[in-house]
């Protein structure tokens, strides 16, 4: 009579390990995948300075009433190529209502970080013109506004794209 004698696989050819160790080393590697994406991309949803913000609302709202007063509208044309025109109409033209220099603000709707802010000058025939620097695609919030008057924010599409902004309008 022979026995033979049956050897034992070694551990690591065996299937059963292999399956145990997949679920914590999946854990393992989704932990550094989820640290990786938090660091890399800071939502700039909390201010540090909310308190300061908060109290800067009434001014906001006091600059919005004086284009309300002054009756300011304006038409804002950006190209493709980030070329942006402003005309500004308000009733009497009032040098309050057209100052040499105003503001445009691209804001995006949830990153801080992707706002543009582009000074816009005025031209001889008295729009004003500048550039900004903008991707092709997404959903912008613009706001146009001058050291005495803000109006209120409009919503762009892609680019091109044209959007109207009323005082009225909140």
């Amino acid at each position: 009579m022979h026995t033979h004698a049956i050897r034992p696989t070694p551990w690591y050819r065996q299937r059963w390990p292999w399956l145990l160790i997949a679920g914590p080393a999946i854990v393992v590697v989704a932990g550094i995948v989820t640290v990786w994406l938090a660091i890399r991309s800071d939502d700039g949803l909390v201010a540090d300075d909310y308190y300061r913000q908060g109290l800067a609302i009434n001014q906001v709202i006091g600059r919005t009433d004086r284009a309300k007063a002054l009756g300011i509208s304006a038409t804002v044309t950006v190209d493709a190529d980030g070329h942006v025109a402003a005309h500004i109409a308000a009733p009497g033209n009032a040098a309050e209502a057209n100052p040499e220099e105003v503001a445009l603000l691209f804001a995006h709707p949830t990153r801080a970080g992707g706002d543009v802010r582009v000074a816009l000058r005025r031209t001889a025939d008295g729009s004003y013109a500048g550039h900004a620097a903008l991707p092709a695609t997404g959903r912008w919030r613009v706001i146009l506004e001058a050291p005495t008057w803000r109006l209120p924010a409009a919503e762009l599409g892609d680019l091109p794209a044209k959007v109207s902004l009323q005082a009225g309008a909140r």
